[in-house]
């Protein structure tokens, strides 16, 4: 009996033993990855959407462009100007800061991809009234900046300017009636950016020095226009990438 006994205790031994070794050589599970179906992410078609960069080099770092129909149109430029150079993601979007959606989105957006820039724009669909509370833009802008740093602390920040508003039919002219609130917003996005300690591109300030090239829809610029903004976006995002092999 006491044979048995021994038997099955060192054949108990043996399969512990042999249970415990596979566990210590096993696989960590493994950590969910970020995928498509988070409900906060942006939809991937339509006009305001997630454009997804064609990555053909995924060792390039990751760029995000902000904005509404304005980043939109120098979005594919930019892209070409620094190919070689990073894969560039853009949310197109006609959203405000007063959108409660948005950290969630932000959020969600972030924890998609890592970024190493992330330049920025969310002020043209903000001018009519009340879409922004009275007396909100400065601490919603604020806010958004906290969101940014939070979802993506790695990345450097990179705020866009409010490009001029100008007379329908008229390119030339600023629109009496909407380009005071945009410059309004500007000054107060600009306070923000400075306390905060992002660097900002002035693409109002080169537009104001080009009223000509405007579309004459009020908000848009020609294909002349759109090359300025590209040549300066490329050119506020190229020194912050991460050089090759860091």
């Amino acid at each position: 009996m006491s044979r048995i006994f021994s038997l099955r205790f060192f054949i108990c031994a043996v399969v512990l033993a042999a249970l415990t070794l596979v566990s210590i050589h096993a696989e960590p599970p493994a950590v969910p990855a970020q995928t498509d179906s988070d409900p906060n992410l942006p939809p991937k078609g339509g006009s305001w959407s997630l454009r997804e960069a064609k990555v053909t080099d995924a060792s390039l770092p990751r760029v995000l462009l902000i904005g509404d129909s304005i980043t939109n149109s120098y979005l594919e430029p930019v892209r070409k100007a620094l190919a070689g150079q990073a894969n560039i993601d853009a949310w197109i979007t006609p959203t405000t800061q007063a959108d409660k959606s948005l950290p969630k989105t932000i959020a969600a957006i972030l924890a998609w991809q890592k970024y190493a820039v992330i330049h920025f724009n969310m002020g043209l669909h903000g001018w009519q009234q009340g879409r922004i509370p009275e007396g909100q833009y400065e601490p919603l802008t604020r806010q958004l900046v906290e969101d940014l740093k939070t979802g993506a602390p790695q990345a450097k920040l990179i705020w866009a300017t409010i490009t001029p508003v100008t007379v329908k039919g008229e390119p030339d002219k600023l629109n009496p009636d909407i380009q005071p609130t945009i410059e309004e917003h500007n000054r107060m996005a600009l306070g923000v950016m400075k306390t905060e300690g992002v660097t900002i591109d002035d693409l109002s300030g080169l537009m104001l020095q080009h009223l000509p090239l405007a579309a004459g829809d009020m908000f848009h610029w020609t294909p002349a226009g759109v090359a300025l903004l590209t040549d300066a976006v490329t050119k506020s995002i190229a020194p912050s990438l991460p050089k090759p092999g860091k």
